[in-house]
């Protein structure tokens, strides 16, 4: 099980010409909580900052298309808020978001070691043949890549970002530690992988006494809470990290869409429908959101996002912003804490149906 953490104040210490020392206690100017990043000794802040909308090039136009002012002024207001956890990718934009990111670290005088950075590996990145999927020569090729884009000189998590059906699970996993062993990776983690390929390369890492993946990125959402069937238990089995992605399904739970309102005119799943909901579903989710916000005074988007972050489980949530009022919004659903009754009633209309071999293991663990 992770812990989190709320530090109410911060130490700082000066020393003084007469080598004494003074001790001050400053007070934050944020509320944010740290949980432990799976079985390791790194936390990280429980939003996450997803860099998505950074760049907009090609298929990411739809998603946001935001440059390097735009980006200074969110990531101003990301570290304020005191998020420590920035998620970028190679393939966003083509390596954009990426760049954008790191010269914002240097704009904005950043310390480096303040942050968590991940990015990931897996998709086309060039005309190459080479120049996609998991093989050892992509993962050495796409870190070297991806550090220079951001002017670092290591990643803090490098996520494999879905499956490569060509490349054996045994050669990717070699290679992630091997380049972990180089000092230009801290951690691992995997996005997007079904339960069983997880579980046989943690088995393949255990095996040769490798680096293994200490998170996992999924889509995570209520009209999207699939994970709870395979990914969830595994979690828990072998105490690994959860980082929802998407968890407003691309918009769709912000509250701009309701069954009378089927087009939010400034969303991007009004162009880029995407990842698939069921929306009859997801209209009566929101419909139980907007009344459950009323006494809190909060949004659908923020009672949406605070549902996620009390899932078992969920280390750190994903958000995406292309504006500061955007952000703060969803920020603010960290100060909301849902009543067991809220959970229940949002529980009600969001929940899985039973499918087998889930019903068949509780009708016959009901003896045990």
């Amino acid at each position: 099980m992770y812990k989190r953490f709320k530090f109410d104040y911060c130490l700082t210490v000066t020393l003084k010409q007469n080598h004494s020392l003074k001790v001050d206690f400053i007070k934050p100017t944020h509320n944010m909580k740290y949980n432990f990043l799976g079985n390791t000794g790194l936390l990280v802040s429980e939003i996450c900052f997803g860099t998505m909308t950074f760049g907009g090039k090609g298929m990411w136009e739809s998603i946001g298309k935001i440059q390097q002012q735009e980006v200074n002024e969110l990531m101003t207001a990301v570290v304020d808020a005191g998020i420590n956890f920035i998620d970028t990718a190679n393939v966003y934009s083509f390596g954009e978001s990426e760049k954008l990111l790191g010269q914002s670290i240097i704009d904005l005088g950043l310390n480096r070691d303040d942050l968590v950075i991940a990015t990931k590996v897996r998709g086309k990145m060039g005309e190459g043949v080479n120049n996609v999927g998991l093989s050892r020569y992509h993962i050495f090729q796409s870190v070297n890549d991806s550090l220079q884009r951001l002017q670092l000189d290591h990643i803090d998590i490098l996520y494999v970002h879905g499956v490569d059906k060509r490349t054996p699970v045994e050669e990717t996993m070699r290679a992630l530690n091997d380049i972990v062993l180089t000092g230009k990776v801290r951690y691992v983690a995997v996005c997007n992988w079904p339960a069983w390929m997880v579980m046989k390369a943690l088995g393949i890492a255990e095996k040769h006494g490798w680096n293994k993946f200490v998170g996992l990125q999924y889509f995570y959402s209520l009209s999207g809470r699939d994970i709870e069937r395979e990914i969830v238990p595994l979690a828990a089995d072998q105490n690994l990290a959860i980082m929802p992605w998407s968890p407003l399904a691309g918009g769709f739970l912000s509250g701009k869409y309701t069954r009378g309102n089927e087009k939010a005119g400034d969303s991007r799943r009004d162009e880029f429908d995407f990842p698939p909901i069921d929306k009859e579903k997801a209209y009566d989710i929101v419909d139980v959101l907007a009344e459950i916000g009323k006494p809190y005074n909060a949004s659908v988007a923020q009672i949406a996002l605070a549902w996620v972050r009390q899932q078992p489980g969920v280390t750190s949530t994903i958000i995406g912003a292309k504006r500061i009022d955007q952000l703060n919004d969803n920020i603010k659903s960290t100060e909301i804490t849902l009543s067991a009754d809220d959970l229940q009633k949002i529980d009600a209309v969001s929940a899985l149906g039973k499918e087998y071999p889930g019903w068949m293991v509780d009708f016959q663990g009901k003896d045990r």
